[in-house]
């Protein structure tokens, strides 16, 4: 599959770059980031998925999350693929933020009209992969993902989905119970239809209930003045009672007051989730 370079920029003596490719699971052109430590140039290194939220395309946390250092430090490759599918000229589509252009929600829709371009799940899952470890010098072993709200939702049912796939996962402020919150019910109604049953397939709060895969341990950082977590949009507690329950250890960090759902905030703790990576990758 071919792959069009749209930019690079050397960055801590590694390259940020921006790649753009036809996407048989999205039908149509995706972007994708992707950061390239020093270490790269002469071998092999693991990879980290980062997965943005609402409203994100592959720039938000290339050019705010300020976490190239630590990358470059830890040998770690950092891809940071687009939210949704783009330009594919469905009625409704950039009619709401939190719904289908910037919302892919990282499911397979099962609804007309999204099911055909709406495969956030299986492009992530599956296809990006294997473009990426066909283009670039990469340890198709090692691999672990992260995200923030939505895209922290994405990583945490990725990784329990599937078990043993990914060394580990973490979060910032992710969306953790979306069957029981507004965003979640909007979206997963959208793309999955009316049968409730149906969306518990991506909500990590009832995927950790049944949990029976490889350990894992599961990192989420927390700001406590998050506007959204406030009104009820992310519902920690709820996950963390699941995790406590199926005995799966996460560190659970509520971050002092002032700390919001922004990327100043990724940005102040991004180096502790590259570390916490790093750990399992490197090992």
């Amino acid at each position: 599959m071919a792959l069009k370079q749209v930019s690079s920029n050397k960055c801590f003596e590694g390259f940020q770059k921006v790649f753009e490719h036809d996407s048989a699971e999205l039908k149509c052109k995706m972007k994708f980031g992707i950061y390239l430590p020093p270490k790269a140039e002469t071998g092999k290194c693991p990879v980290l998925y980062w997965l943005s939220g609402l409203t994100c395309t592959e720039q938000n946390f290339i050019t705010k999350a300020a976490f190239q250092q630590a990358a470059a430090e830890h040998g770690l490759i950092v891809v940071a693929p687009d939210t949704s599918p783009r330009g594919c000229n469905i009625e409704g589509e950039d009619e709401s933020w939190d719904f289908g252009t910037g919302a892919g929600f990282y499911v397979d829709a099962t609804e007309d009209p999204w099911k055909t371009n709406y495969r956030m799940y299986s492009y992530i899952k599956d296809e990006l992969p294997k473009l990426i470890n066909a283009n670039f010098p990469t340890d198709p072993e090692r691999m672990s993902i992260f995200g923030h709200s939505m895209g922290g939702h994405g990583a945490l049912i990725l990784a329990l989905k599937n078990p043993g796939k990914y060394k580990s996962v973490s979060a910032f402020a992710p969306i953790c119970n979306p069957i029981q919150c507004q965003w979640g019910k909007k979206a997963l109604g959208g793309y999955l239809g009316p049968d409730a049953s149906k969306w518990e397939a991506y909500d990590a709060t009832q995927l950790v209930k049944s949990y029976s895969g490889s350990r894992l341990d599961i990192l989420i950082d927390q700001g406590k003045d998050d506007q959204f977590l406030s009104a009820g949009q992310l519902l920690p507690d709820n996950f963390i009672a699941a995790c406590t329950e199926q005995k799966i250890p996460v560190v659970f960090r509520l971050q002092q007051a002032g700390y919001d759902h922004s990327y100043f905030f990724i940005a102040s703790f991004i180096n502790d989730h590259i570390k916490h990576h790093a750990k399992y990758l490197n090992a």
